[in-house]
Parts: C-alpha cells; sequence; structure tokens
C-alpha cells in the first residue's frame, strides 16, 4: 500500500516523497481510512510505530480539504501530549506534512515565557499542540479559545495519566464542542486509560498494530542483577564495553540522573542529563546533542525521555527499574526503531526483584541473566504487609490485649466524646487532609490529583 492509495490530498503525498516516505506503517494503514472518514479514533501502538504520522495526516487532509481562516484566539485542531518534547516533535511532524498547505501551527509548553505564545494565538491558529498545563494558563488568560475546535487528539494518554493530567485533561475536555472528531492515541490500555477514552469518544474506530504491554521483537533484553551500590560501576563497564552508538539510560529521579552523570564523567564518560529540573534552553541542546551525536550517553526520567525520537539508540539501559511495569515497555521501545536492531541491559538490586517480576508477567517471559545470579526464591526480600493485612482482624484463637477492663482506652470512645478534637471538625474548613499529589520526574506511578489547588509554582507543567 501506498499513500496516494489511502487517498490523502496531493500537497500531503508530495510532502511525503520529499521525505522519501513511500509506504505506511501498520498503525498508518489502518488508523488513516477511518479517520478521513470523519469517526472517532482508538490507536493502541508501540512508540516509534509512527502514531503521530497517523494523526497529522488525516487531519491535515481535512483542513485541506476545508480551508477556514481561524477566528482569534481560536484553534481549530486541538494535540495534547504529557512533555515538551513531544511537544515540539509533533509541531515538527504537522510542518513538515503540511508544508505545501496554508497551515498555521502553534506551541504551548510550560518552561518559557508564556508571552510569546499568548502573541503567537492572538490571530488564532489552525493546529495548537500544547501539554496540558500550559494549555490551562493560557485559557485562564483568555489567551485562547477552546470552543471552535474541530479536532481533538490525546497523544501518549497513558503517560499523561500517570503524570496526574487527569483532572486538567477532564477540564479541557468540557470546554469543547461536543461535535468534533476525537483521536485517542496511547502504548498500553489499562482499564483507567479505556474509562477515559469511553467517555471522550463516540463509536470509535480501534486499531492495533501489537498486543498491549508486547515488547519489540527486535530488541535483545537483559538483566544484571547486581548490588545497588555497585551500579554506577558496572554502567560504566558497559558503556565501555558495548557497541553503543547511543546510549539512553533511564533513572527514576532528577536527582538520580544527575548523580549518574557525575560518576560517568569520573570514570571517563562523556554523559549529559535531560529532566524536569534543566531549564528549556538546556534540554533542547542537549537533546539536539544527542540527536546529532555529539552526545553519545543520555541520562534521562521518564517524564523527560518521552519525546526522544531517534533512530539511532544502539542502547537503552534501566539504570533503575520502573515502578509500572507498562514503563518498561515504552523504555525499551526506544531503541530497535526504524528496522534495526537494539539491546535493553537492566540493572537490578535484590530490593528492585518486585518490579522485575511484575515486568517478566507483563511480557509474558522471562528476561536473560547477562550479570550475576537470580536470587534463588527463598533468598528474596519479603513484600511489605498491605495496609489491608496490617488492620485485619487477628486470626481465630487469637486475640490483642484488651485494654484495662476490657474496655478500649477512653471508656470505648475516642478521645473528646468520640469526635475528632475540635468538635468533629478536622482542620481545613472541615475537609479530610490529603497528601499533595505527586507530579513530575520523581515517579512513575498513577498520580492521583487532589480535589483542588495548584498544579504547582507558577502553574505549569511538570515536565
Amino acid at each position: 500500500m501506498s499513500f496516494e492509495m489511502l487517498g490523502l490530498a496531493a500537497p500531503i503525498t508530495r510532502a511525503l516523497a520529499e521525505e522519501r516516505y513511500s509506504a505506511p506503517t501498520p498503525i498508518q494503514a489502518k488508523a488513516i481510512p477511518p479517520a478521513l472518514e470523519g469517526r472517532d479514533l482508538v490507536g493502541i501502538a508501540q512508540t516509534g510505530t509512527g502514531k503521530t504520522a497517523a494523526f497529522a495526516l488525516p487531519i491535515l487532509h481535512h483542513l485541506a480539504a476545508r480551508p477556514v481562516k481561524p477566528e482569534p484566539k481560536s484553534v481549530r485542531v486541538l494535540v495534547l501530549t504529557p512533555t515538551r518534547e513531544l511537544a515540539s516533535q509533533i509541531v515538527d511532524s504537522f510542518q513538515t506534512y503540511g508544508r505545501h498547505l496554508s497551515v498555521s501551527v502553534r506551541i504551548a509548553i510550560g518552561g518559557v515565557p508564556i508571552g510569546k505564545q499568548i502573541r503567537g494565538l492572538s490571530a488564532g491558529a489552525d493546529v495548537l499542540v500544547a501539554t496540558p498545563g500550559r494549555l490551562m494558563d493560557l485559557h485562564r488568560s483568555r489567551a485562547v479559545r477552546l470552543d471552535r475546535v474541530a479536532f481533538l487528539v490525546l497523544d501518549e494518554a497513558d503517560r499523561m495519566l500517570d503524570m496526574g493530567f487527569i483532572r486538567d485533561i477532564t477540564t479541557i475536555v468540557a470546554l469543547l464542542p461536543k461535535r468534533r472528531q476525537t483521536f485517542f492515541f496511547s502504548a498500553t490500555m489499562p482499564p483507567e486509560i479505556s474509562r477515559l477514552a469511553d467517555g471522550m469518544l463516540n463509536n470509535p474506530a480501534k486499531v492495533a498494530v501489537t498486543p498491549a504491554a508486547s515488547t519489540a521483537e527486535r530488541v535483545e533484553q537483559r538483566i544484571a542483577h547486581v548490588d545497588r551500590a555497585r551500579k554506577p560501576d558496572l554502567l560504566a563497564e558497559i558503556l565501555k564495553r558495548e557497541p553503543v552508538d547511543r546510549a539512553l539510560v533511564f533513572t527514576r529521579t532528577k536527582h538520580g540522573a544527575d548523580k549518574v552523570v557525575r560518576g560517568l564523567v569520573k570514570a571517563g564518560i562523556a554523559a549529559e542529563a535531560i529532566h524536569g529540573n534543566k531549564s528549556q534552553g538546556q534540554r533542547e541542546r542537549v537533546l539536539a546533542g544527542f540527536k546529532q551525536g555529539k552526545v553519545r550517553t543520555l541520562i534521562a526520567t521518564d517524564i523527560a525521555a518521552r519525546g526522544i525520537d531517534v533512530d539511532d539508540i544502539s542502547h537503552v539501559i534501566n539504570f533503575d527499574l520502573p515502578q509500572v511495569a507498562e514503563t518498561y515497555v515504552h523504555r525499551i521501545g526506544r531503541t530497535a526503531r526504524a528496522g534495526k536492531a537494539g539491546i535493553a541491559i537492566s540493572l537490578c538490586s535484590p530490593d528492585e526483584l518486585p518490579l522485575l517480576k511484575a515486568i517478566e508477567r507483563l511480557i509474558r517471559q522471562e528476561i536473560a541473566v547477562s550479570e550475576g545470579e537470580r536470587p534463588s526464591r527463598a533468598a528474596e526480600p519479603r513484600k511489605a504487609p498491605t495496609a489491608d493485612a496490617r488492620n485485619a482482624r487477628p486470626a481465630e484463637g487469637r486475640s490483642r490485649r484488651p485494654a484495662r477492663g476490657g474496655q478500649p482506652k477512653g471508656g470505648g470512645q475516642h478521645k473528646g466524646g468520640g469526635q475528632h478534637k475540635g468538635g468533629g471538625q478536622r482542620r481545613h474548613g472541615g475537609r479530610p487532609r490529603y497528601e499533595p499529589a505527586l507530579r513530575g520526574d520523581d515517579i512513575s506511578t498513577v498520580a492521583f490529583m487532589r480535589s483542588a489547588g495548584p498544579r504547582g509554582p507558577g502553574g505549569t507543567d511538570p515536565a
């Protein structure tokens, strides 16, 4: 199949030919026809399979068929994405595929002054690619109108849920016209994402090129069992002995990424880090160096790495195993792109064995051991008891020692007559206190947002 056979507009196929794209990838071949018909779409595919073109090409076709000048501050196409790097990548794709069309493309991301983005949207835009936090900032400033959006794209939806954007996304969707075409793309489809999609789409076409949470077939996966204290030395050894073209090393935290860089530099290995504490200028400089081959080893957190689209990454190394098994699939998908092979090496300390087990259950295979020995079952760390287990009633035949007189202290009531201190009222106006939601590079588990409150300092995005 060729792009011409899909029925795309001539200016688009011309741009594709100039980029030497002759045939669509599997996700593009399956997603573009129903998208051209005007149907909502759910697309499940691994990272690096061409998802951006799968929604950008049919959207550009629709814009070309119905050229309309955007109204001031309004946008016709809204693309939501979790990170700045991925937003920049999507903007580049729209501009590349639409170079022979009169289509205006704008970007709205955190980490940079908002004034330029406000000015860029003053006359309206055909396409706006945004991170949820910055889009909310622009909407509150009345710099953008969302009542003219005809096409909505949620890219990397599972990652946006992980990062705690669910509340912002729900708010944004409520501001959009009900009559619109929606594209929902995700690498995995856990129950939370499935419920989110069900509430946003109308009888969508569902396309998938691989089973959810599958791993790239051309990736050689290895596990190195090592004590946590020896991880930096082993990482340096691996980078020195492996035939590395470009290596992407994942850490769990921003602080950990900087620490790994310092250790590698001390060992004589040049490396750079990219994470949420870096300025946008620093991130762009480091990422450009990595793409050009000037930076051979890049240390990244999951959030910052989400927008890295480089075909020549030969090695992915998990310095820390991810807390969520699905994240492992995203990580190793950064290698073995464009038909090439790749290597994924994970450094597993004894305390990370439960994480390794979860990964192997998800991918339905046992990863080969290349270093050290896998501990026997008896030597594996025991899981901490859950809260339910800790609070469970004693087993039959056993009882806790009762308070004096067989009654709980205080006559069977809580202090203060069975009420909370202060007449049954909690602090903060009677609302229960919750821990603030964790957002940013320091977590990879799903972060549940508080019911109210700012997103963070300055209201900017964590990525």
